[in-house]
């Protein structure tokens, strides 16, 4: 399935939808604030094993998911008072922060690791969707082969449509990967700097 998402004011009977498609064990692809994200609900299995087989992506990478807002995050990770002032500051925006996970993260996307990257995006139609859902979304960048990131719905549809069960058409996307930043054991570190402004945390 295909259709177009008003990413200021998401249509609710297609978040709905979408809703409907992930809670079936589809796997959907989405906008974010900074690339287009390909996921699941967090706890469909063969969802997870599906998306790594369609990234060729290694099991022993971890994946991030995108959660409704910080009181989501305090679920599924250990929120100290240092990293919830910390993330208040950034969130919602283009940041994926590390965090020692919680034991509702299920072990397939913790290949060896205690922690775990989770984001909030600054986008209507992405927040909709996991405030709808009441669950977690695996998010995970669409690209092709040789690594490029997909910006373009009309292309990933040419690519993606008999791979996934939902391609969300939020519009083209200047897309920038997200900065990641761990805040375990309450010490910054600046894994990878992108589109979110790192300078205040330096």
């Amino acid at each position: 399935m295909y259709f177009s998402i008003n990413s200021q004011n998401p249509q609710m009977r297609l978040i709905r939808k979408a809703i409907e498609i992930l809670q079936d064990g589809g796997i959907i692809i989405y906008p974010t604030d900074t690339v287009y994200g390909m996921g699941c609900e967090l706890y469909n299995k063969r969802g997870i094993e599906k998306i790594y087989e369609i990234k060729r992506r290694s099991k022993k990478q971890p994946l991030s998911f995108v959660c409704a807002d910080l009181k989501d995050i305090s679920r599924y990770a250990r929120v100290s008072d240092y990293a919830y002032k910390t993330m208040k500051r950034l969130l919602p925006g283009p940041y994926t922060f590390i965090l020692e996970a919680s034991r509702l993260v299920p072990k397939i996307i913790l290949p060896k690791r205690h922690t775990t990257g989770i984001r909030v995006p600054d986008n209507q139609i992405c927040l909709s969707l996991v405030g709808e859902l009441g669950h977690p979304i695996i998010s995970t960048s669409v690209t092709v082969e040789d690594g490029e990131v997909l910006s373009n719905p009309l292309e990933i549809r040419e690519r993606f449509e008999h791979r996934v069960d939902l391609i969300i058409d939020g519009g083209i996307l200047v897309s920038e990967p997200s900065s990641v930043i761990s805040l375990v054991d309450d010490s910054i570190e600046i894994v990878r700097v992108g589109k979110g402004d790192v300078s205040t945390l330096i």
